[in-house]
């Protein structure tokens, strides 16, 4: 099976590499010239457990093509993949010019049936707007071709992306047309085997799953924030009242826990984009804005308890910080934690010396030399009088803290993540706090 994938961000070259692996034969297309360059090379431009090694077996193996040029690939497929960005507005809706203008170059050049299948994350109705544009592209052209289009959101955590995609909880596939359904069935057939499902629904109802989805899981985030902050106040740990409320099977234990925000690429625009799109259709999202301001106000967290325990005398003080990324196994800084505490401790005139495993080329980008590299997790802590932590990566969970207590300038620990143990920072001489204890 010929398929085409447009965009190789993150989605489009893991979807692409995943299908690849399962014997596709897949074309990755972009317009970033010296992006498809260097993935012809075998250079993966983004951060991902197990993807380089993935995409080099694959172009080897001959299963796995970039290139610059949709047109070309046309007459050869029986699928395209829109996996480009849509950015949030400066309303928070999505952008959806790359999505309308893949539809308009299908339009401008398909001679044959084509299934055009967004994978994009989109507001709803948004695959009405990607019809409309393919039709009016053959009226100019004079001709009548069919096509069919359908929706087939992912779900990949950061991370954990290929796992996700080769087991997946399930498969969300929108379609009106029984040709479109057969051939999703046929493109996702070598998944069965895992015994994991495939859900068919209308269009519409496949464009609102990806949404309401991650609003869910923002939601369950926020939550248990609010609840940690109410913890500390009233000598409550959130960590017990977690296992209490995560032991309901009502309720569960997934993202229940504590912590100085969500960011990344999906959580915060798709809960923008799902206010927006209430909005527009004339009704308010009103669990969604406390959502959304609960969690803006928690990435300020890690700051306001420094300048609380430093009586706002922050001056000239060193910061360490462990953790970039918006998460751990990740480069992504979209929407993360720690540009918002920088930021803050940079302008209470503060010097900052950060470390994370794989997100500092990805901090120099954005924010330059702000701030000082550490060559490791140990240097960052030098001279330094707080240390805190942000990002939750494996190597940050069992430090020695013998090592960091005679760097320190001053042994204070403020645990975005809720990672260690209060007593035993005690027992090593650290002064110690973390989130909704």
């Amino acid at each position: 099976m010929n398929i085409a994938i447009v965009g190789t961000g993150y989605v489009g070259l893991v979807s692409g590499t995943c299908f690849a692996e399962m014997g596709v034969n897949v074309t990755c297309i972009d317009i970033d010239q010296q992006k498809i360059e260097k993935l012809q090379q075998g250079q993966v431009p983004i951060y991902e457990p197990g993807l380089d090694e993935m995409v080099l077996r694959n172009q080897r193996e001959g299963r796995l093509h970039f290139s610059t040029d949709l047109t070309s690939c046309l007459d050869n497929v029986e699928i395209v993949f829109s996996a480009v960005g849509t950015p949030p507005d400066e309303d928070g809706s999505a952008d959806l010019k790359y999505v309308l203008d893949v539809a308009r170059t299908i339009g401008r050049s398909m001679n044959r049936y084509v299934l055009l299948v967004t994978k994009s994350t989109v507001p709803v109705g948004t695959a009405r707007k990607v019809k409309a544009v393919i039709e009016e592209e053959q009226a100019k052209r004079g001709v009548h071709i069919p096509f069919d289009v359908a929706s087939n959101p992912e779900f990949l955590k950061e991370g954990a992306a290929i796992k996700d995609f080769m087991s997946p909880d399930r498969v969300v596939v929108g379609v009106e047309s029984e040709k479109a359904k057969e051939l999703m069935t046929r493109l996702y057939r070598p998944f069965l085997l895992n015994n994991f499902r495939v859900i068919f629904t209308d269009i519409p109802s496949a464009e609102m799953i990806k949404y309401a989805a991650n609003s869910m899981l923002a939601t369950r985030i926020s939550f248990m924030n609010d609840i940690a902050n109410l913890c500390e106040l009233v000598g409550a740990d959130v960590n017990m009242v977690r296992k209490g409320i995560g032991s309901d099977t009502r309720i569960g234990s997934k993202f229940l826990y504590a912590g100085c925000g969500y960011g990344g690429s999906c959580f915060p625009k798709d809960v923008k984009a799902l206010i927006k799109t209430a909005e527009q259709n004339g009704y308010e999202m009103r669990v969604l804005k406390a959502v959304e301001e609960v969690n803006e106000h928690q990435k300020s967290i890690l700051f306001r308890k420094l300048n609380a325990y430093y009586g706002g005398m922050l001056k000239d003080k060193t910061i360490g910080i462990w953790g970039l990324a918006f998460k751990a196994e990740t480069d992504d800084m979209r929407e993360a934690t720690s540009l918002i505490t920088i930021r803050l401790l940079l302008e209470a005139g503060c010097k900052i010396r950060v470390f994370d495993p794989v997100a500092m080329d990805e901090c120099h980008r954005r924010i330059g030399d702000a701030v000082e590299y550490a060559a490791d997790m140990y240097d960052a802590t030098l001279n330094a009088d707080a240390l805190l932590v942000i990002t939750e990566w494996k190597q940050f969970r069992l430090p020695n803290w013998n090592v960091v207590h005679k760097l320190m300038n001053h042994p204070f620990v403020i645990d975005g993540r809720n990672i260690y143990d209060a007593n035993e920072m005690k027992h090593f001489g650290f002064e110690y706090t973390c989130i909704g204890r």
